[in-house]
């Protein structure tokens, strides 16, 4: 079973539908015991970073997602991902969950092309880093597939854990790994046939 964390933030619903048109057993849930007997965690989000981990340490979770991390597949998508990270400059500094190591930052401040559009809203190519092809989340795509993102901020600092990069006048992180955590920026859930391959693959981890 996979558990999609409610916490007050996120489309819940559109992912929910993705994971069962793949057949997947899923549960929106915030409860800790069901995240413990679930076999895999998504950690969705949509919003600014310090509204949404106010939220999720409201709901009592946060220990139990650190804990659960360490033993089972978790993964973060756009906001959830970016929530894993150590902590966030947006809207002031906020400390995150810490399980990879980095920091988020706006994206309008690092760009080569200050003309391009923040947010960020499109479909981007997927460039793997080389070395990690192998990773299994790339199990049922090809290195150049097309993803969907929709974000202001981004990682950085994260290089030793970056899976997947994309071009937006700098190389921007796409995916990242820290043991058994992902986390994508773009939403496979809005990306075509490449995010649900992405997402059955998460399944099989």
């Amino acid at each position: 079973m996979i558990a999609i964390v409610d916490y007050g933030v996120g489309n819940l619903f559109s992912l929910a539908s993705s994971l069962k048109s793949l057949g997947l057993e899923t549960e929106v849930t915030r409860d800790a015991d069901r995240l413990r007997a679930a076999s895999r965690i998504i950690l969705p989000g949509v919003g600014a970073f310090g509204d949404a981990m106010q939220k999720l340490t409201d709901t009592g979770l946060v220990p139990v997602i650190r804990e659960e991390a360490a033993r089972k597949p978790l993964l973060g998508i756009c906001l959830g991902m970016q929530l894993l990270f150590e902590e966030s400059y947006e809207y002031g500094h906020h400390a995150g969950l810490g399980l990879v190591p980095g920091k988020v930052c706006p994206l309008a401040d690092d760009l080569a092309d200050p003309t391009l559009k923040v947010p960020h809203i499109g479909w981007n190519a997927m460039d793997i880093v080389p070395g990690r092809e192998d990773d299994p989340l790339f199990r049922y795509v090809k290195n150049g597939e097309y993803v969907y993102y929709v974000h202001s901020y981004y990682a950085k600092d994260c290089a030793a854990s970056t899976l997947v990069t994309s071009e937006y006048s700098i190389p921007v992180t796409g995916a990242v790994r820290s043991g058994h955590v992902y986390g994508t920026q773009f939403h496979p859930e809005k990306s075509g046939d490449t995010g649900l391959r992405l997402l059955r693959a998460f399944a099989e981890l």
